[in-house]
C-alpha cells in the first residue's frame, strides 16, 4: 500500500493557482500458456510523483519517476514554472474554477501480491483440464494477467484520496477448425474487479465456464456465414456495452465534443428511440457495485454519474473541469490518468445502457428472420458515431427460434441512426471490464448493457 508522502507539501502550493498533487503506482502481472507452454511471465511496478498547476487558464505540469520528498519537491517547482511560462506566451487571463472539498478512502482494496509461482500453477491446471478432455482442438491458451492503480491525491482545494482499481482475469481461448478448414476462435475472460484470490480460488469453479465455451465452439464450428445487409438484430448484452462505449462514449467526451464530434450539435436532440437511456456510472450501477467502481478523480472531483442519454434524447456529455466551465455543466469525475507520468484526460468509467422491460426469450420470438448477436472481439468507431464492431458469436433466427450458429462476420453503422431504431430493451444487463480504452492513453474501463432489437447492417462471406 501507498505510504503517503504528498499531503504534508500541500502547505508549500503556490498562492494564486490551482494545485494537484499525486503519486501513483501501477502493477502489472501477465502469464501465458500456450498449448501448455509458457510462453510469457511478467510483472512491472511503475511509480512516481507528479504535479500539475493550473494558472489563469493553463496548465504547467511535471513528474518524476521517483516516490521522495525531494521529488515532490521537485514536480511542484517545475510545474509551477511551467504554468508561468505558458501563463506568459498565452495568457488567456481565465479564472480559478471554483473549489470543491472533499475526502475520500477507497473502501477496503485488496493490494495482496501475488506470486508469479501462483498463477502458473493455476493456468496449469486449467490447461491441463482443457487438454485432458477436448480432443478437437486446434490450439489453446491460457492467460493469467492481474494490474492495479494506486493513487494519492492532493490539491489545493484541500481535497485528498486514497484510491485503488485492481483487477484480475484469466483468459481462455479455444481454436478449432470448420469441415473445409476454416480456423474458428473463440475466448472467455474470468474475473473481475479485486485480486487474484478474491476471484480464483480453485480452477474447477471455471470448469463449468470452459465447458459453455467448448460447446459455443463446436456450434460456431458447423456454422455458416450470415446473409449481407440491414437485418433486424439481436445485440447481446457486451455488445451493447460495446456500442455504447465506442460509438456513443467517445462522442459526448467533452474534448471530442469541442474537436467536431456528432455530439456538439446534438445536445436536446432525439439521438434513440424513446427506449434508450445511457449513463456514465462512477461505483455504483442498477443498485450494484460497478464492476471498476471511481470514487474520486484525477483533478479530485468526486466521482458520480454522468447521465447522457435520456429516453433517447442526448443530455449530456462527460466532462473535466475546464470543458465543464465551457459548456456551463458540473464536472462529474470523469478526468483520469493511467500512470503517474500522465495527464489527465476526460474518460469514460463504467458505461452502459439501462435494462428495459422485454425478456430475452421474448425479444427472440420476435423476430421472423434475423440474426442474434452474442460476442465481439473488436470494434472501432470515430466521432461522427460511424462504427465497425468484429462479431465472433451469434446465432440467426428464423420464424422466432434460434438457429445455427454463424461465422466471424462484422456489423456497422451510425450510432445514432441505428439507436432510433431500437424497439424492444431486454430487463438483464451484462457487463465486461476486462479491457482498455486506448484514448491517448490506455484505461480499465468497464461497459454494458441489455439486450436490444435493433435494425443494422450486418457483413456476409
Amino acid at each position: 500500500m501507498l505510504e503517503d508522502i504528498i499531503s504534508k507539501h500541500s502547505a508549500s502550493f503556490a498562492s494564486g493557482v490551482h494545485t494537484e498533487l499525486r503519486a501513483q503506482v501501477n502493477k502489472s502481472r501477465r502469464v501465458t500458456l500456450l498449448a501448455g507452454n509458457l510462453t510469457a511471465n511478467s510483472r512491472s511496478d511503475v511509480s512516481g510523483v507528479s504535479a500539475r498547476v493550473y494558472k489563469n487558464g493553463v496548465y504547467g505540469f511535471s513528474s518524476v519517476a521517483e516516490m521522495s520528498d525531494d521529488a515532490v519537491r521537485t514536480v511542484l517547482k517545475e510545474a509551477t514554472s511551467n504554468a508561468d511560462f505558458m501563463d506568459r506566451h498565452i495568457a488567456k487571463g481565465k479564472a480559478l474554477f471554483p473549489a470543491v472539498s472533499t475526502e475520500y478512502i477507497a473502501p477496503g482494496f485488496d493490494d495482496a501480491d501475488v506470486p508469479q509461482k501462483d498463477y502458473i500453477d493455476f493456468i496449469r491446471m486449467i490447461d491441463d483440464y482443457i487438454a485432458g478432455k477436448y480432443k478437437g482442438l486446434t490450439s489453446r491458451a491460457v492467460v493469467s494477467t492481474s494490474d492495479s492503480m494506486e493513487k494519492l491525491l492532493c490539491t489545493s482545494d484541500g481535497v485528498s484520496g486514497h484510491t485503488a482499481i485492481p483487477r484480475s482475469y484469466i483468459y481462455v481461448f479455444l481454436n478449432a477448425e470448420t469441415p473445409s478448414g476454416v480456423p474458428v476462435e473463440l475466448f472467455k475472460a474470468f474475473g473481475g474487479s479485486g485480486s487474484f484470490y478474491k476471484h480464483f480460488s480453485s480452477p474447477d469453479t471455471l470448469y463449468a465456464g470452459i465447458d459453455a465455451l467448448y460447446e459455443k465452439l463446436m456450434q460456431k464450428r458447423e456454422g455458416i456465414y450470415p446473409e449481407a445487409g440491414l437485418k433486424t438484430c439481436v445485440l447481446g448484452g457486451e455488445l451493447a456495452g460495446m456500442l455504447a462505449h465506442e460509438a456513443v462514449g467517445h462522442t459526448v467526451e467533452a474534448d471530442l465534443v469541442l474537436g467536431g464530434s456528432v455530439a456538439a450539435s446534438s445536445l436536446g436532440k432525439q439521438v434513440a428511440s424513446e427506449l434508450v437511456s445511457l449513463t456514465d456510472f462512477a461505483n455504483t450501477a442498477f443498485a450494484k457495485e460497478a464492476p471498476l467502481p471511481v470514487y474520486v478523480d484525477d483533478e479530485g472531483i468526486a466521482a458520480v454519474d454522468s447521465e447522457i442519454i435520456k429516453d433517447g434524447i442526448l443530455v449530456g456529455y462527460m466532462n473535466n473541469r475546464e470543458t465543464a466551465e465551457h459548456f456551463g455543466m458540473k464536472p462529474q469525475g470523469n478526468a483520469r490518468a493511467y500512470l503517474f507520468s500522465d495527464e489527465p484526460l476526460i474518460r469514460m468509467r463504467n458505461t452502459a445502457i439501462h435494462p428495459g422491460t422485454s425478456k430475452l426469450e421474448d425479444i427472440i420470438a420476435s423476430v421472423d428472420d434475423g440474426y442474434y448477436l452474442v460476442d465481439t472481439q473488436n470494434g472501432q468507431a470515430d466521432t461522427t458515431g460511424e462504427f465497425m464492431f468484429g462479431i465472433s458469436m451469434g446465432y440467426e433466427i428464423k420464424n422466432g427460434k434460434l438457429g445455427r450458429a454463424i461465422l466471424d462476420t462484422t456489423i456497422s453503422g451510425v450510432a445514432f441512426e441505428m439507436l432510433k431504431t431500437v424497439d424492444m430493451v431486454s430487463d438483464n444487463v451484462s457487463w465486461s471490464s476486462s479491457g482498455f480504452c486506448g484514448k491517448k492513453q490506455p484505461m480499465p474501463v468497464g461497459l454494458g448493457g441489455p439486450e436490444v432489437r435493433c435494425k443494422v447492417m450486418i457483413g456476409g462471406r
